[in-house]
């Protein structure tokens, strides 16, 4: 895992850098949540509205909304497809996003519907920590702050 300005990039997942989300793709399914960038910048998130598995979903379009006290903002899909599964346990522990956004606070998972058109836009190994270092650092953020 990369880190950058104390925001850990695992080079492994695919980003969408602009929006702050990634996803890791098992199969023909994208397991899909906020960065540790995205987390850090919300502060602590003390509610997830995730929509509904079966619901189909194009690109850019909203997954779940995230409200922290700071925050409130939509989680675009870095795929086009079909909600498969939603991490329920994240109603009851919001902050899950905060403690573990690569693992436990996954948010959903998407049935791709053409991964080779949709992976065009997304960003992974040292290119998606080279973008990540360039907006971090021309935004002076660091994870590392209070």
């Amino acid at each position: 895992m990369a880190e950058v300005r104390s925001c850990n990039i695992p080079e492994d997942l695919y980003y969408l850098v602009e929006k702050h989300v990634w996803g890791r793709r098992e199969g023909d399914e994208m397991v899909v949540g906020l960065s540790d960038v995205a987390q850090h910048l919300a502060k602590t998130i003390i509610s997830v509205t995730l929509k509904e598995p079966g619901k189909p979903i194009r690109k850019g379009r909203s997954i779940a909304t995230v409200e922290s006290g700071k925050w409130v903002g939509p989680v675009p899909s870095p795929v086009s497809g079909s909600i498969v599964a939603v991490n329920e346990a994240l109603r009851d522990d919001p902050a899950t996003l905060n403690r573990d956004p690569y693992g436990a606070g996954w948010i959903a998972r998407v049935a791709c519907a053409d991964w080779e058109a949709d992976a065009a836009d997304l960003v992974t190994g040292a290119e998606a920590v080279a973008r990540y270092q360039a907006f971090l650092e021309a935004e002076g953020i660091s994870c590392g702050e209070g």
